[in-house]
């Protein structure tokens, strides 16, 4: 929250953290997830409706975001170097300004899709890392060579730990497909024909796990992305298109800097020699039951 728009501490801080966490606890259900790709199943009938608690939540959460960002506009000064700031001093080419509705929504993608995402990236990479052993000692080799005053930024450009967060994310990537797109004429794809108002969902795993892109798809080799530099449409973890994951910058640089930190300070051992599967979690694939990991030393 700090990080898209300054909002931290204080009531009005609290009372937006409490009903996001209410909003994304009820997704987090697999069964949940199904409301919001289902047209039919979001009916507000009563406030006490499945539904109907999301709309409630959600609107609470809107009033919060536009008094924000409603408070940000009046008062030219409050802006930083937060997300909310860098957006609503963005022009497009035509000169104009997000409109309110547009940073809500934006906000929304970056304070809901952003939350558990990264997160079960970060577990998933923790687990490969002390999974192979190998792995974890390339890692460490990079990382030991870095000191207290790096550069962030320097940090997010080691090759290893880039590759390493790349291959992360292709044997299971935290969504599995893309969100609908629509054609609006007809089409014809390998032969096949299709109406306008046909429905397509890339599956993001699949293409993740074909061999003649990805040799050994089921291994978990980080040295195939120093080998090999993918096309845009070849490594989707984020999407594709206009429509591409608007939080994929900050994602990734959130990624390599936990990673970095943990390792740098901490020898980490998991507690259990038997494969993490993932799992169904509302929208994403997570491991099955976390990573549970113990902690051996401090590095530093």
């Amino acid at each position: 929250m700090r990080t898209v728009f300054r909002v931290y501490k204080g009531k009005k801080a609290e009372k937006l953290e409490h009903h996001l966490n209410q909003f994304l606890e009820f997704f987090d259900r697999p069964l949940n997830a199904a409301f919001a790709f289902i047209p039919v199943l979001q009916k507000d009938s009563e406030p006490l409706s499945p539904w109907g608690a999301v709309v409630r939540q959600r609107e609470i959460i809107n009033q919060l975001l536009f008094s924000e960002i409603q408070e940000r506009r009046a008062k030219p000064d409050l802006l930083g170097e937060d997300i909310l700031s860098l957006m609503l001093t963005a022009k497009d080419e035509e000169g104009q300004s997000m409109t309110g509705w547009e940073l809500r929504d934006e906000l929304m993608t970056l304070l809901f899709a952003g939350h558990e995402t990264t997160a079960t990236a970060i577990a998933w990479a923790m687990y490969w890392i002390h999974r192979q052993p190998e792995v974890g000692q390339k890692l460490r080799k990079e990382l030991d060579e870095l000191d207290e005053n790096t550069d962030p930024v320097a940090i997010a450009r080691l090759p290893y730990l880039s590759a390493l967060c790349d291959e992360t994310l292709r044997i299971y990537p935290v969504g599995l497909f893309t969100f609908f797109r629509v054609l609006k004429t007809p089409w014809t794809l390998m032969g096949q024909n299709f109406e306008a108002g046909t429905q397509f969902s890339p599956c993001i795993y699949l293409l993740h796990h074909r061999p003649d892109l990805y040799p050994e798809p089921d291994q978990f080799r980080p040295d195939r992305f120093l080998e090999r530099q993918y096309l845009l449409y070849e490594y989707i973890p984020f999407g594709g298109g206009n429509r591409r994951c608007l939080g994929m910058a900050f994602a990734l640089f959130e990624m390599k800097l936990v990673l970095a930190t943990i390792l740098s300070q901490w020898q980490l051992q998991l507690t259990s020699d038997r494969p993490i599967h993932p799992i169904r979690r509302g929208f994403t694939i997570a491991p099955e039951k976390g990573v549970p990991m113990r902690v051996l030393e401090r590095r530093v």
